[in-house]
């Protein structure tokens, strides 16, 4: 097989993705199947390393296939019966659902399910392969290239004293390694860090790996931060850092009062400590008019760490980071890292930043999100009724819902698989035992022509599952 002549009508990578997809879609077995090296690929399909390495990285992150250190990659196995299921990590066992054939998927939040810019990105790589050929591309780029770099360095500038430079921007293969670099440079290890719950299990799960002390501060019924609580941590606690979101806060779906954000940001200077602000979904709001909590506070003392794949779609994994501070190690960090980014799709994600194309969509994603979550409130009245209580989210793709009669969420997770059903308990966005009465729902349901049976399946298995 030939991959270097269909440049023209398609990228290697994408190649290589579709003909790995095949290789496991021929395994019908739980055993442990291995894949072909990067070495052995690149040989067989007349690619680089590089391509192999990138396809292989894509479907890592998707759950297909995971590697072993030395080893080289494996076939993620899938159990044919939903009671191997039963036992180990709860997040494990919600990713091998999620990746069986013919299951409801209502576990996530990835608004670009609505509407992902893969079309025009593509279109415009393809412009670019020809003006940028690889012999005139030799150099390398460990940070991300500068036009992407200045062109979030401009969007993030809203005035001579809160501005941002090229150089304060870090980009990386995607917001997983992205994080990795960060706990390393901040000297997280060991340390204690403050974080809203409940918190997206991606930090969480890093954090811990990391042996960070996590403090975590819930959310309100009423959809406010306990500031004296706060207030309180900060004072007798070596609090390292503190994770809050920029603008609106999810899986909860609430939203800082105006009030509260400057108050956090007056706390935060006090004590001389500084925020990671979790940007992901701070353009995804329906309200536009909200200030930013790094509008508010010390930019000495500050962080801001996002993806594009909340936006944009899966054609752009990558993470990005702002920083002013800590250049050298950070630059370090990522040259060690040496992540494999296509120079060329970097560039065009910066075109689409640039031409306004994006601006564009994310006011047409906004007003589908919007429509979405009105339409999926009306069937979560119609078939859960009084068995759940909610606020209607203001940004993202997802409802975040509690029980009103205790129930053991992980039987209703279980009964649900049966159902081909996948949620997402609430217990895996907290780490010390909160949210058990609680669970992410998805309302990207374009395309689930069975969202009526699902939800009519989440009610029994609520009733099925109550204690007491």
């Amino acid at each position: 097989m030939i991959l270097r002549g269909e440049r023209q009508a398609d990228f290697a990578y994408q190649a290589v993705y579709r003909y790995v997809i095949n290789l496991i879609n021929e395994v019908s077995t739980d055993a442990r199947v291995k894949l072909p090296s990067l070495r052995q690929l690149a040989s067989r399909l007349n690619v680089s390393i590089s391509t192999i390495q990138y396809a292989y990285s894509l479907l890592e992150k998707e759950g297909r296939v995971y590697s072993v250190a030395k080893s080289g990659y494996y076939v993620s196995p899938l159990s044919a019966s939903t009671q191997t299921w039963a036992g180990g990590d709860l997040l494990d066992r919600l990713y091998a659902a999620a990746r069986r054939p013919n299951m409801a998927v209502l576990s996530g939040d990835e608004p670009a399910l609505l509407g992902a810019l893969d079309g025009p990105l593509l279109r415009l790589e393809r412009e670019l392969v020809r003006q940028y050929p690889r012999h005139l591309q030799p150099w390398s780029q460990p940070c991300g290239v500068w036009e992407l770099r200045a062109a979030l360095a401009a969007r993030y500038t809203s005035s001579p004293t809160r501005c941002w430079h090229a150089d304060d921007i870090y980009i990386g293969a995607d917001l997983q390694g992205v994080l990795d670099i960060l706990i390393e440079v901040l000297g997280l290890r060991g340390t204690t860090v403050i974080v809203e719950s409940p918190c997206d299990w991606l930090i969480l799960r890093l954090f811990q790996n990391a042996g960070v002390r996590i403090i975590e501060l819930p959310w309100t019924l009423e959809g406010r931060l306990d500031l004296a609580s706060l207030d309180q941590l900060l004072c007798n606690e070596p609090v390292h850092l503190v994770v809050l979101s920029s603008k609106v806060s999810l899986p909860s779906g609430v939203v800082m009062p105006a009030q509260d954000r400057l108050a956090v940001a007056n706390m935060l200077d006090q004590y001389g400590c500084w925020l990671l602000e979790n940007d992901s979904f701070g353009e995804l709001g329906f309200i536009e008019s909200r200030t930013a909590l790094r509008e508010l506070v010390n930019p000495e003392r500050l962080m801001v760490f996002s993806t594009f794949e909340k936006v944009l779609g899966s054609e752009a994994p990558y993470g990005y980071l702002l920083s002013r501070r800590m250049s050298s190690e950070l630059q370090r960090q990522f040259l060690l890292r040496s992540f494999r980014l296509s120079s060329i799709r970097q560039r065009a994600i910066a075109r689409l930043y640039q031409s306004g194309r994006i601006d564009a969509h994310l006011r047409a994603l906004r007003q589908q999100l919007n429509e979405q979550m009105a339409e999926m409130s009306q069937r979560l009245d119609q078939h859960l009724g009084d068995q759940v209580s909610y606020r209607r989210p203001t940004a993202g793709a997802s409802f975040w819902l509690g029980s009103t009669q205790a129930v053991d969420m992980r039987r209703v997770f279980q009964h649900l698989l049966a159902r081909q059903v996948v949620i997402a308990p609430g217990e895996l966005f907290s780490v010390s035992g909160l949210h058990h009465q609680n669970l992410r729902l998805s309302h990207t349901f374009h395309g689930q022509t069975n969202l009526d049976v699902a939800l009519t399946a989440i009610s029994e298995a609520l009733r099925q599952a109550q204690m007491g």
